[in-house]
């Protein structure tokens, strides 16, 4: 008789976007005519760029053409692993940071999210995860329903199984060390910059991290979805910036937020010849074997669109795209300033972590934001149990509707 699988049923409610989604509704059905600003969602909102757009109707036009020598047309399967002329040129987008990538240790994906989940399919049933509190949920949900997490304690909200590492005020919102990692911890996630709290590692955070890692075999998931808004050159863009991450890190990048790829969905992860558990390479082999079965390889057309953004022209009008948003930033944080509301992140990184005043819980700062200002952001609660008393402010929007919010913040009573 089939059976579903039960790790299933230990996941909690998806309470966050759905309670936001039912109180912003039922109070825009009881104030039919106010306006309201939405800066909580993490999506993009500007048009992609000119360049990237001819790049994906490039793609559209070759697959209406018969190949002939010399000129590309239609192709339908690629390889896998991604188009061979675009591995190359996100080897040459890294190289550019001053690291070195071998081509064929990266593979194209539709997208950062899916890789993020997969990537648990390539390691032992019973290895124990970490991941950064608050954090991104899918990390905690994946974990969970692969089986690697015990019940969910109402007591501590949090997953009997996995450890967590506070990220709070007290350390920069960074886990801090010592952290025991041997005996202890197999697989760590990591996001930088991190979603939700704007926190972006040093150099040597993400050094101890690395060192740690490599001596007690343990492998870092490196999520760097929101690297290209780390505008301070001084601060690693790519985990491979740090000695001995080869050995030790697998990292996953994304299109989405740098060129605006939410829909069209595109992405990457690198996983080194050199990365190994047991003293044995495995895990690139185990990885491709995992791609070649189950995934037929990213959009034709979104791979064209990539090429396009990793372009000289590309790069210089996403960059101004990236700029657009860090300046919806500075506008955010400009408005908190005003009205005396702590923050951190929103420099480096396209959120705000606002610290709730006079010790609010997250919910009922939601409630009084959208009471009072008609603003909709993010309860830090949802991020896991150290988001409490913290809220989530996002840089995607349109620039007059930013502008337009935090005018309205000023009718916020504190």
């Amino acid at each position: 008789m089939a059976s579903y699988n039960e790790n299933y049923e230990k996941l909690q409610s998806s309470y966050l976007f759905s309670e936001i989604a039912k109180r912003t509704k039922a109070f825009q059905e009881a104030n039919k005519d106010t306006k309201i600003f939405r800066l909580g969602i993490g999506n993009t909102t500007h048009p992609l760029p000119r360049v990237v757009i001819d790049g994906l109707k490039s793609g559209v036009e070759r697959l209406g053409r018969v190949p002939q020598p010399g000129v590309p047309g239609y192709s339908g399967y690629g390889d896998e692993q991604g188009n061979t002329e675009l591995r190359e040129a996100i080897a040459k987008h890294y190289l550019n940071r001053g690291v070195k990538i071998n081509p064929q240790n990266v593979f194209v994906s539709d997208g950062a999210k899916s890789d993020l989940g997969n990537l648990l399919s390539i390691f032992g049933k019973d290895d124990v995860v970490a991941i950064q509190d608050p954090v991104y949920p899918a990390y905690l949900d994946t974990t969970v329903m692969s089986g690697r997490s015990g019940n969910f304690n109402k007591d501590t909200g949090k997953y009997d199984g996995v450890v967590y590492m506070p990220c709070n005020e007290s350390n920069n919102f960074f886990p801090e060390f010592p952290f025991p990692l041997k005996g202890l911890v197999d697989i760590i996630f990591l996001c930088n910059p991190n979603n939700p709290t704007g926190a972006v590692a040093t150099r040597s955070q993400l050094e101890e991290f690395v060192s740690s890692a490599f001596e007690n075999c343990s492998v870092i998931i490196y999520d760097a979805a929101y690297a290209d808004y780390i505008l301070d050159k001084s601060l690693p863009q790519s985990i491979y910036e740090i000695p001995h991450a080869k050995d030790c890190c697998i990292e996953v990048r994304s299109f989405s937020k740098s060129a605006g790829f939410t829909g069209v969905r595109l992405g990457w992860t690198v996983v080194p010849s050199e990365l190994g558990i047991d003293g044995t390479n495995e895990l690139r082999g185990l990885w491709n074997r995992r791609q070649t079965t189950f995934f037929n390889g990213a959009s034709n057309i979104a791979q064209d669109g990539g090429m396009a953004v990793l372009t000289k022209e590309g790069q210089e009008q996403c960059g101004r795209i990236i700029d657009y948003y860090m300046e919806n930033a500075r506008i955010i944080r400009d408005g908190l300033d005003k009205i005396g509301i702590k923050y951190f992140g929103g420099v480096n990184a396209p959120y705000i972590w606002a610290k709730t005043p006079n010790r609010m819980k997250s919910w009922d700062f939601f409630d009084k934001l959208l009471n009072e200002t008609h603003i909709v952001g993010t309860p830090g609660a949802g991020f896991g149990p150290e988001g409490e008393g913290f809220f989530r402010f996002s840089a995607y929007g349109v620039r007059e509707n930013v502008l337009e919010a935090v005018q309205n913040l000023k009718n916020l009573k504190l």
